[in-house]
């Protein structure tokens, strides 16, 4: 059964799935008008004085940088369309490979020269993501954006966080801004 997140709540991954190593994001969207290029990646964040930061600027994935270094956490590449079948973007973390130090991984999604194109956030419906046991296939969570992002360029969908017990949970952020990119990358370094 999957489990239906609102904004700001969170599930232990770890509980509701025993042993669960191999995690798949999917995020997803319908465009209402104009062709636009959603962009999503993945940041991979120890933690600085409690501020998620990058490990290295090869921990920072997306279109261009398909896989941190040891091959964790993998990016299937950019969907310029959105009309894939499913979901838009994959991401799987493999988390038996990850580095020690590795406490967040933020989900965010942009809009490809949206200010250029005038295009926000508010030209899309049905935008979700959902994590899923990259095993058995099985969905176990999901977050659906109800909120309205009528200004915002870009959205943090959510993290998997590690908590003090080692264990890894999905929190729904939907939180939306008026940045590019760039302007992630520089915030998380």
């Amino acid at each position: 059964m999957t489990i239906n997140l609102g904004k700001g709540q969170a599930t232990n991954l770890e509980k509701t799935n025993p042993g669960l190593k191999k995690i798949r994001i999917g995020l997803g969207w319908e465009k209402l008008a104009d062709p636009m290029d959603l962009d999503a990646s993945a940041f991979v964040c120890k933690l600085v004085d409690g501020t998620p930061k990058l490990l290295s600027e090869n921990h920072f994935i997306f279109y261009n940088n398909l896989s941190t270094p040891n091959g964790a956490v993998k990016h299937s590449g950019d969907n310029r369309s959105g009309d894939a079948s499913g979901d838009d973007e994959k991401i799987v973390i493999d988390t038996s490979l990850l580095e020690a130090d590795v406490k967040e991984i933020s989900f965010i999604v942009t809009i490809h020269e949206a200010d250029a194109r005038g295009h926000t956030f508010g030209k899309l419906q049905d935008a979700y993501i959902r994590v899923y046991d990259d095993v058995t296939g099985a969905a176990i969570c999901d977050y659906d954006l109800d909120a309205s992002f009528n200004a915002e360029t870009a959205v943090q969908f959510g993290s998997l966080i590690k908590n003090d017990r080692n264990e890894w949970e999905f929190k729904a952020v939907g939180a939306g801004y008026k940045l590019g990119l760039g302007d992630f990358v520089a915030g998380y370094q």
